[in-house]
């Protein structure tokens, strides 16, 4: 309740409410496709390699958001790319590139002089610190998401359930599954300001895994995970806020007992049907 009145006045509440508003849409969009993909350890290692980019942003004296954005779109390529070219050997290759992003951040970042604390933010999430412009960005790559799965929803449907028949039907997979790691890579940008760089998998796939339970329909799923991660970040930003607590790590909190209740539920469901 303390949240709720002091949201009516206070600026900073509300910039991070729309914050996480709009991450919780670009991520249940994407994440959607992340779930039924099965492609969430590609996404873990773009996430992961982002700080890299950031790292050599920071140390350049370029805004590290820039640099993320940056690393993820390269990252997103590469990635998706070695998954095609060697699949035998993704695990261990995503691996590399997930260790390497990091470690390059972190010598990029110590070789840089001083503390910065924006930098943390961006690491583990501040959302409270968001700014109108970050806003303004974060609705932009919304737009651009949702605008390209409005456009070509029928190949990334084919893509992400079938690739052999997407391809036997002349869609052109690599294009459309690099696309789509794209995608991925702008959500995890939408995401690093709310939770985190260390947490952005978490928001990123359990509502959509949620949603999944329980839909029929990748339409069904991508707005109900939609709803849901707006749920969470509203919830999780809320109970934050009167003691105090990191708001990105609490959001995940959330996020994650929410996962682990709907688990639970939907496995005894069948046996609570049986005993009837």
């Amino acid at each position: 309740m303390d949240f709720w009145e002091a949201f009516g006045h206070v600026a900073f509440l509300q910039n991070a409410l729309i914050a996480g508003i709009l991450a919780g849409l670009g991520c249940g969009v994407v994440g959607s496709f992340v779930v039924v993909k099965r492609i969430g350890f590609l996404a873990g290692g773009i996430a992961h390699t982002v700080l890299g980019g950031m790292g050599v942003a920071y140390y350049l004296g370029k805004s590290p958001l820039s640099g993320a954005l940056v690393a993820a779109l390269l990252a997103a390529l590469l990635i998706g790319w070695v998954s095609l070219r060697w699949r035998e050997r993704e695990d261990t290759l995503i691996s590399a590139f997930w260790s390497m992003g990091m470690a390059v951040g972190m010598i990029f970042i110590s070789r840089t002089p001083g503390y910065n604390v924006d930098l943390m933010g961006y690491l583990f999430g501040n959302i409270l610190m968001v700014s109108q412009a970050q806003l303004y960005l974060m609705a932009a790559v919304d737009g651009v998401i949702i605008l390209t799965v409005v456009l070509f929803y029928k190949q990334f449907l084919a893509l992400s359930f079938d690739e052999e028949f997407a391809r036997l039907r002349g869609v052109p997979v690599t294009f459309f599954y690099l696309l789509l790691l794209c995608m991925v890579a702008l959500t995890v940008v939408l995401l690093i300001q709310v939770v985190g760089l260390i947490l952005v998998i978490a928001l990123l796939m359990l509502p959509a895994a949620i949603a999944g339970q329980y839909m029929g329909s990748l339409v069904g799923m991508m707005l109900l995970a939609s709803f849901l991660g707006m749920l969470f970040a509203s919830t999780g930003l809320a109970i934050a806020y009167e003691p105090d607590l990191p708001a990105g790590s609490t959001i995940v909190l959330v996020t994650g007992g929410a996962y682990l209740f709907s688990t639970v539920g939907t496995g005894l469901r069948p046996r609570w049907r049986a005993q009837r």
